[in-house]
C-alpha cells in the first residue's frame, strides 16, 4: 500500500515517519530528494541556473539558498518558478524509489501534499499528523531557537490545519501524548496497512 504522510511544521511528522520505518515501512522523503536535486551537481541545478542565472549557483555547485530566499521576498513569482522546476523532478524520483521498494507499506513524506494537489491520486490513504498551533509554536521555538514571530510567520505561510485535516483519511493527534503512546498508534496503523508481521518495540 502507498500512503501520503504530511503535517505542519512542529507537528511531529518526522517522528511519525521514524516510527513507520521502525514498523517496516519504506519512507520516501521528498524534502531529502529536493536537497539532493538542489545540492552540488544536483539534477535540478542546470534548470535553476537557466531560469534564475549563475548568481543562484553557489561555488560548490549547489543552489544558493540565501539568494533564493532573498529573491522570494521581493519577487512573488520566484517560489512558483522554482517549484515548477523542482516538483516534477521530485515526483519522478519519489515514484522511482517507490517502484524499487519491497516493503508492504510505502509512505511518501510530503510536507506540501495538500498544497500540491497532485499526490492524492497517487496514494491509497493520506495520514495527517496534527496538533494545536500553540504546540507547534512551542516545539519549533525549542528546537530551532526561532522567535515566536518567526514561527507564526512560517505557520501562516503553510496551508491551514483545517484544509490539511479535510484532506486526511486518518488524522493522528500528536498533542499531549508521550512518545510511547504515539509509537503504539503508528504501529497499529502500519499493521492495518500491511505491516502485519511487526509489533510494537
Amino acid at each position: 500500500m502507498r500512503i501520503g504522510l504530511t503535517g505542519g511544521i512542529g507537528s511531529g511528522k518526522s517522528t511519525v515517519a521514524g516510527f513507520l520505518r521502525e514498523a517496516g515501512a519504506t519512507i520516501i522523503d521528498t524534502d531529502a530528494i529536493a536537497r539532493t536535486l538542489t545540492g552540488p551537481g544536483g539534477g535540478a541545478m542546470a534548470a535553476i541556473e537557466q531560469a534564475f542565472g549563475a548568481d543562484f549557483v553557489a561555488e560548490d555547485g549547489a543552489m544558493n539558498r540565501d539568494r533564493m530566499r532573498a529573491l522570494a521576498f521581493t519577487d512573488s513569482t520566484a517560489k512558483r518558478r522554482l517549484e515548477s522546476i523542482l516538483h516534477p523532478q521530485i515526483t519522478a524520483v519519489a515514484l522511482t524509489q517507490a517502484e524499487a521498494a519491497t516493503a508492504p507499506l510505502v509512505a511518501f513524506d510530503v510536507p506540501l501534499l495538500v498544497e500540491s494537489g497532485r499526490w492524492r491520486a497517487r496514494v491509497a490513504r493520506v495520514l495527517v499528523v496534527d496538533c494545536s498551533a500553540d504546540t507547534q509554536i512551542t516545539r519549533v521555538m525549542q528546537r530551532s531557537g526561532w522567535s515566536r514571530e518567526r514561527v507564526e510567520g512560517a505557520l501562516a505561510a503553510q496551508t491551514s490545519r483545517e484544509a490539511r485535516r479535510a484532506a486526511a483519511d486518518v488524522v493522528l493527534m500528536n498533542d499531549g501524548i508521550g512518545l510511547e503512546a504515539l509509537r503504539n498508534e503508528v504501529v497499529k496503523l502500519a499493521e492495518r496497512w500491511g505491516c502485519e508481521r511487526m509489533s510494537p518495540p
